[in-house]
């Protein structure tokens, strides 16, 4: 295999694929993504390109164009003729992927082919243990493995109690206490930088994700606003996705801040956040039981035991209502498009029969 593609994590599975059922062209990986333009790096070069007519014919929504961490085929392996087209993205063997912010019922991915996810959260006055709950969600019905990160523990003032939460919540999942002010924990994140492995850093604004690629790095790359003195803190200030290849150390996909957080069909990924509800109401009497006012629910004991927190059900039953409600809209949606494309149909058969 190409030794530059290798180190883009390149693996055996790709490669066959891609002689398997693609003869022209060449393979790239998306290294970040533009307004309109997607920056694919190959062999020999790094290539601004664009997507083919096909692609744009055939998308279904947003997740069917490509996406940073992608492997795709591409017209060119370098630029001295020019930008580059897109023809054709690659199965993705896993995917950070939320609904698009706003009324909009479109998937974006975020970033795909990932071997881990560091989920980053602060422990200063911005520590949302619900929010937390979302991100591991989103993590667990990725495909790759999630690994939390509790970043500014310098600035924590009751470490401990926030270590319990977390520990109660994000059960099976590695956790990173690490401060990018004093080095604290840097060493430990070391461990999962793998060359020809990849991790996508995701998180909400704020929380420390570029200073802490800029330290594993060594270098001042990504850009982050004036720190302010009583918060160790730069504002993130990327506006798009980028997959960086870390020397020696496996490649980063640095994310920009989400603002929201939904899901479009994320139930498996919820289940997978809240295992323990649910391998508690196994017990329970009734198989239908919503965990309220039915005699002999297990979960409710649980509660009453001090197994499990009233505000972790609750917790669970609101993201649980939030992707019931998003499954009935994308429903209604595929179906009105259904419909749409029949008209269509039905349409250009009246117009070829008066021809």
């Amino acid at each position: 295999m190409k030794k530059r593609l290798c180190e883009l994590g390149l693996t055996d599975d790709i490669a066959k694929e891609f002689e398997n059922f693609y003869e022209d062209g060449y393979l790239g990986r998306v290294i970040a993504e533009y307004k309109g333009l997607y920056r694919v790096a190959t062999e020999e070069d790094d290539i601004l390109a664009k997507v083919s007519g096909k692609i744009i014919n055939t998308a279904i929504d947003k997740s069917s164009y490509p996406a940073v961490g992608d492997w795709v085929v591409i017209d060119r392996i370098n630029r001295n003729t020019g930008n580059g087209v897109i023809h054709e993205v690659l199965n993705r063997r896993s995917a950070v992927s939320r609904k698009v912010a706003g009324k909009q019922m479109d998937q974006q991915i975020i970033a795909s082919n990932i071997d881990t996810i560091f989920i980053c959260m602060s422990a200063n006055n911005d520590f949302n243990l619900r929010r937390l709950e979302r991100y591991i969600s989103i993590g667990w019905n990725s495909g790759a493995t999630p690994v939390i990160l509790l970043t500014k523990i310098d600035l924590c003032e009751d470490l401990y109690r926030i270590e319990r939460e977390i520990e109660d919540i994000a059960i099976g999942i590695d956790i990173l206490y690490v401060s990018s002010f004093t080095g604290k924990g840097i060493e430990e994140i070391n461990k999962y930088l793998i060359p020809g492995k990849t991790i996508a850093v995701i998180g909400s604004s704020g929380v420390g994700k570029s200073t802490l690629i800029n330290l594993l790095l060594g270098e001042e790359r990504q850009q982050v606003n004036n720190i302010r003195e009583d918060d160790h803190k730069g504002k993130h200030t990327t506006t798009h996705r980028e997959l960086i290849v870390l020397k020696d150390k496996g490649i980063i996909i640095d994310t920009p801040g989400m603002r929201e957080i939904q899901f479009l069909d994320d139930a498996d990924g919820i289940e997978d956040s809240f295992h323990e509800i649910i391998d508690i109401a196994k017990g329970c009497k009734f198989s239908n039981c919503k965990h309220d006012k039915e005699p002999g629910c297990a979960v409710k004991a649980a509660i009453e035991a001090g197994t499990i927190s009233k505000e972790r059900l609750q917790s669970y039953n609101k993201l649980k209502r939030e992707v019931s409600f998003m499954e009935r809209k994308v429903d209604r949606k595929a179906k009105s498009e259904s419909k749409k494309q029949l008209i269509l149909k039905n349409k250009k058969l009246r117009e070829n029969k008066k021809r």
